[in-house]
């Protein structure tokens, strides 16, 4: 076999028809003006392309490759947090949520969540982390089912206990539909390290109608959480292969946590694809 003759991979910033069937209809639709209309908008479609770019590979918006035909930085930058304001990137999550589920690729017999604290650099929801040396920066909270598909995700910062946003995640599962009757809010059961041992939160998930299973402090090894805990650190691991995700460039939170959310999102498309 002939090395070099074989079809080119596509990259990972590429937005096939399938993909984007799914996110043109969830874009804020931008009427263009009769009177007085200035420059054409550069299309949607390669601008998210852009937006991946930057998510991907962590590079600066003002360095993004103009012979990519993308548009500038500027541009992608300007409409992603258009998008994000109109709320796109939940919207887009929730959707993917409700095709997995739809193909019973969703478990919510039980979820685990965690918080571990990346390179997080600058803006606001930042703050010095009690166990990182005091460093300044955010932490991303996630919850995934018991396989590990991301079902929520939220930004604080760094100076926040795990435990705190033990409720904000379970409340930030959106409700998943995809099969006939009532959409599905949330999961049966809830795992958690050390980090989420008290006792006021246990009862505020028993309330949300989730059973709390949470190690407690000052017991040794060998609960046997981990042999279940662990898909929601490599599902953080596959978060954090979006070089845009390891360090928090973003002064603005929300732009930051776009990034997060999309994310989420793309992990939930991979999942899909490989069902295929």
């Amino acid at each position: 076999m002939i090395r070099g003759c074989g079809v080119a991979r596509p990259k990972p910033w590429d937005v096939d028809d399938e993909l984007w069937a799914v996110i043109k209809p969830l874009l804020p639709k931008v009427e263009r003006r009769t009177r007085h209309p200035g420059r054409k908008r550069h299309p949607d479609r390669l601008v998210f392309q852009g937006i991946l770019f930057v998510l991907h590979t962590g590079i600066a918006w003002e360095h993004l490759p103009q012979e990519l035909g993308f548009g500038s930085g500027m541009t992608c930058w300007r409409r992603l947090a258009e998008w994000t304001e109109t709320g796109v990137w939940p919207r887009l999550h929730g959707v993917l949520l409700a095709e997995l589920r739809s193909a019973d690729a969703l478990d919510f017999s039980r979820a685990a969540v965690d918080g571990p604290h990346p390179g997080v650099k600058r803006g606001t929801k930042t703050g010095r982390s009690p166990v990182d040396r005091g460093r300044t920066g955010s932490k991303h909270h996630l919850i995934t089912d018991a396989t590990g598909i991301p079902l929520a995700a939220t930004l604080t910062g760094g100076n926040r206990n795990d435990v705190t946003q033990l409720i904000p995640l379970l409340e930030a599962i959106p409700p998943v539909r995809g099969k006939r009757g009532r959409p599905r809010r949330g999961p049966d059961v809830v795992l958690g390290d050390r980090g989420y041992d008290h006792d006021k939160y246990r009862r505020l998930v028993w309330d949300l109608g989730v059973k709390p299973v949470i190690a407690r402090r000052g017991t040794g090894h060998g609960s046997g959480l981990g042999t279940r805990r662990w898909v929601v650190e490599r599902a953080f691991a596959h978060l954090h292969w979006f070089r845009r995700l390891r360090i928090r460039w973003e002064r603005r939170d929300d732009i930051h946590e776009a990034f997060l959310i999309l994310g989420c999102a793309l992990i939930c498309w991979r999942r899909l694809n490989s069902l295929r």
